[in-house]
């Protein structure tokens, strides 16, 4: 240590505190991104097989919270029942899919899957920018309450679709609709015998 006075005075070791002009984990978007516009996102999570309605509305409430709270609107949310799994996935051979397509702003879809990330019943989760720069007043949305009650109901197994045990398939027919058998190879009600000409 040196008496003469000529040495710079040490900085003192305690901590100082953060300054408080910007948010510490906030994210900047990009200089891509033009005022008033939005990302449109669309993430697909899978939950256990045996979640109940209950477990579903809650990760699917989760979500929505966070989409909203990020500054975020619904454009669509939809339950695509429980599915064969390609892979086993945390020992699950089967899942429940659920779909969400949303805009936000830049960092809504890294919290949303972090998230996703840390909830239990969640055993798989994927995301994908669809576009940015979305006019948010341009783009229609298909979100409804009664849609987003109805993701919260497990539908049908796909195996059950498969054997006919499942009480009603989402692939119903609804009056009107196009018929691809019937297209192809005529219609039901009328039986084409061998050796007959049309």
């Amino acid at each position: 240590m040196s008496t003469t006075g000529t040495e710079p005075p040490r900085a003192s070791a305690a901590p100082q505190a953060p300054t408080a002009a910007a948010p510490k984990n906030q994210r900047i978007g990009s200089s891509r991104d033009m005022a008033g516009r939005k990302r449109e996102y669309e993430t697909i999570y899978i939950l256990r097989p045996d979640s109940t309605s209950d477990v579903i509305a809650q990760v699917n409430q989760k979500v929505r919270g966070v989409i909203e709270a990020g500054g975020g609107s619904l454009l669509k949310i939809d339950n695509w029942g429980k599915r064969k799994l390609a892979y086993e996935v945390k020992k699950q051979l089967k899942g429940i899919y659920l779909f969400f397509s949303y805009l936000g702003q830049a960092g809504l879809l890294e919290e949303v899957e972090r998230n996703l990330r840390l909830t239990d019943s969640v055993i798989r989760y994927y995301s994908v920018k669809i576009a940015e720069n979305v006019d948010p007043a341009a783009r229609p949305s298909e979100f409804t309450e009664e849609a987003f009650t109805k993701a919260a109901t497990p539908g049908p197994d796909e195996e059950e679709i498969a054997t006919g045990q499942a009480s009603r398939s989402p692939f119903d027919e609804e009056e009107g609709a196009f018929d691809f058998e019937e297209a192809v190879f005529g219609s039901v009600d009328e039986p084409r015998g061998r050796g007959k000409k049309d």
